[in-house]
């Protein structure tokens, strides 16, 4: 899951993160609400880690604003406070779920999978081009009946290459998709993933889907 993280304790900031990147997941990380929704109107977060009590905007109006634009991300909501009513604004916000401090990483990451297994209006539970087929839910792919043994990072680019199955994404586009915001989008570290992944979708001799369009980045689909 591509996951923005708001929380302006670095220590808890930083453990999330850790906790979160050992678990294959890419991460995007705010020390306060001034830039929450603008990162979530540029990246389609599969979830938002947001902080109620934060610095210069708190959590709740950053809530109000996110669902305003119809911006649909889950989001997670922490909170220090005891006082149920707070909670209650959070979840009439627009919060899907809520989580109290201090709490045990393991229920964090539960909580995020729940969240990533409930529908969303602005995608459906499968993507599929010719015969690859990937389930969002279970976060599996296959190529026929072959299932696709596939890491973290290529399921990233796979799907973001299947919702725009047909058209030719960016080199950039796919970096913000699989990688953090400070990965170099002139590396070859994109090519060495596609190269792993278009051997894997082609490993039986199936008819290439995944293209190279020279200077601009991928297209998935049936050759032209």
């Amino acid at each position: 899951m591509r996951i923005l993280i708001v929380e302006d304790d670095p220590s808890l900031r930083g453990l999330i993160e850790r906790g979160l990147r050992e678990e294959g997941h890419v991460l995007d990380a705010l020390p306060d609400g001034r830039e929450c929704v603008a990162y979530a109107e540029a990246t389609a977060y599969d979830a938002i880690i947001l902080d109620l009590n934060l610095p210069y905007r708190d959590g709740v109006s950053i809530l109000g604003e996110l669902r305003a634009r119809a911006i649909p991300s889950p989001v997670l909501v922490l909170t220090a406070r005891t006082d149920p009513r707070d909670v209650v604004a959070g979840l009439d916000a627009g919060a899907d779920d809520y989580l109290r401090k201090p709490f045990a990483f393991g229920e964090l990451h539960a909580r995020l999978r729940s969240l990533a297994r409930r529908p969303r209006s602005w995608s459906g539970d499968t993507l599929a081009c010719a015969d690859l087929v990937f389930d969002r839910r279970t976060r599996v792919a296959h190529r026929g009946t072959r299932a696709l043994d596939l890491t973290s990072k290529e399921l990233a680019l796979l799907e973001t290459l299947l919702r725009n199955a047909g058209r030719t994404v960016t080199r950039d586009a796919l970096v913000d998709a699989a990688w953090d915001r400070d990965a170099d989008p002139e590396s070859n570290v994109l090519d060495v993933y596609a190269r792993r992944l278009r051997v894997k979708l082609h490993a039986h001799g199936e008819p290439p889907l995944l293209h190279t369009v020279r200077g601009l980045g991928y297209r998935l689909g049936p050759a032209r």
